[in-house]
């Protein structure tokens, strides 16, 4: 989906593929005919825009053929789809039983980081519509904290200021500019936007910047303007956006908010879990963590790295961070001019929702699916940008 922002620039709204388990290019080809094409049927829309999410093998099947490249891109235009922007942050194995510490490997202090971005932005240059010349890709922030040293810090640098000089290159031979996005994720290195503009200063390169995942920045109980305006400051550019929500949990520390909290305790995913105290932010890597005895001071609100539904929030006792998300999309796009042209509805979670408020079968995963791209168009209206054709 495209909006016309006032200043005239061409903002993207996308959904991620990442929702879809798929780890191969059959795999992907399968989801463009099963989800991605329903969701825009549902949307009444003649194209569609995807965050595409391409696995390891995937990737390597798309850069090592060029036949294989172009039916990917005509299937695309066949189904009414476009692709400017990839997930770039999971390497494989995303759809398996259990996922947890895993996503983070291989981190930027191993080469096959390097090697799989670099792919990634090959290929993304040959899916980019005609008529779009900037892509942009999100990855993870560095690596996860734990083990993490001054020799990492440097082979990390060293890996991104190549990839930085590999797209340079790749634009001079394409014209097509592709941007690279650290995206902060509490646990992390780079846990929140803050933590991001050191080494993305010391980098310093236009096509290196951040990916505002505002699920992540919720969960760390960042403000979106004191954050987004640091960046700024900085000069650290919002490559692109993801759109997503976080859990909620006003009151800890009643029996009845546990209890609810431990329905999205669940083996698949990691759901780090924070609370904001005089002392600074406490936390815990996973939820289950955290509803341990004392494991948290429960004084104060608890949010968890839980990405759920935009359009619906879960039940009393708990709720979700839409309003962070709404104020970080008023400072992102509601300006005179708009600090980022990419923007991605991230919620990959459906089917590690509670199982009462998991969607049965595929109509209703593409019936949330547009529910919540439906959301999104209408703040995005709402700030004054135009929805386009």
């Amino acid at each position: 989906m495209r909006f016309r922002h006032p200043d005239g620039t061409t903002v993207h709204l996308a959904y991620c593929t990442n929702v879809h388990p798929a780890e191969t290019l059959d795999g992907v080809l399968t989801q463009l005919r099963d989800h991605c094409e329903p969701v825009r049927r549902r949307l009444g829309r003649d194209r569609l825009g995807i965050g595409l999410w391409l696995a390891r093998d995937a990737a390597h099947a798309l850069v090592t053929d060029p036949s294989a490249l172009r039916e990917l891109r005509t299937e695309l235009d066949r189904r009414g789809l476009e692709v400017v922007t990839l997930n770039g942050f999971p390497y494989e194995g995303f759809g398996a039983e259990k996922v947890k510490y895993r996503v983070y490997r291989p981190d930027w202090t191993d080469p096959e980081r390097l090697e799989h971005t670099t792919a990634l932005a090959r290929v993304l240059t040959g899916l980019l519509p005609d008529d779009v010349t900037e892509g942009s890709i999100s990855t993870l922030p560095l690596a996860w904290r734990t083990g993490y040293d001054e020799a990492d810090a440097e082979k990390a640098r060293t890996a991104l200021l190549t990839l930085a000089e590999r797209l340079d290159a790749l634009h001079e031979l394409t014209g097509r500019s592709i941007r690279v996005g650290l995206e902060p994720e509490p646990g992390c290195v780079v846990e929140t936007t803050g933590d991001a503009i050191a080494p993305l200063t010391a980098i310093a390169h236009d096509r290196i910047g951040i990916c505002v995942d505002t699920c992540h920045l919720a969960t760390s109980f960042e403000d979106p303007h004191t954050a987004l305006d640091a960046l700024t400051t900085a000069g650290v550019p919002v490559v692109k956006s993801q759109l997503s929500a976080a859990l909620h949990a006003e009151h800890p520390h009643l029996p009845e908010v546990r209890e609810a909290l431990a329905a999205f305790d669940e083996p698949r995913f990691l759901h780090q879990t924070r609370t904001a105290t005089a002392a600074g932010l406490r936390g815990t890597d996973d939820l289950g963590a955290a509803l341990a005895a004392d494991a948290l001071p429960d004084g104060a609100p608890w949010r968890a790295h839980f990405h759920v539904p935009l359009h619906a929030a879960p039940a009393a006792p708990l709720t979700s961070t839409l309003p962070v998300l709404q104020a970080a999309l008023t400072r992102l796009v509601g300006g005179p001019h708009p600090l980022t042209r990419h923007l991605e509805v991230e919620t990959y979670t459906w089917q590690a929702l509670p199982p009462a408020l998991r969607p049965r079968a595929r109509t209703q995963l593409a019936d949330g699916i547009a529910a919540e791209l439906t959301l999104a168009r209408d703040l995005l209206t709402d700030l004054g940008l135009k929805e386009l054709p």
